[in-house]
């Protein structure tokens, strides 16, 4: 799978605390895995967002993404539940 990174989701992702930057890499690494893993809890926005989706890093960071092609996500932000609004 091809992960590409939007300009945005970089920024966000320099501005996180050390611990939480470790962690996302090791969740990017398992959604990397063809196995969705449930630890991921993986799922479809709603409402302005119906077109994204989402994954739990930590209790409070998830990570948005959009799929691009069957092979390809994009990356489009990172951080606390602030980044639905």
């Amino acid at each position: 799978m091809e992960i590409k990174y939007k300009p945005s989701f970089l920024r966000n992702f320099k501005k996180l605390s050390s611990d939480v930057q470790t962690e996302a890499k090791f969740k990017i690494s398992l959604f990397t895995n063809p196995v969705n893993h449930e630890q991921l809890k993986v799922h479809s926005l709603k409402g302005k967002l119906k077109d994204f989706q989402s994954f739990s890093v930590t209790y409070s960071h998830r990570i948005v993404f959009q799929y691009e092609s069957a092979n390809t996500v994009v990356f489009m932000s990172i951080g606390t539940h602030d980044i639905y609004k």
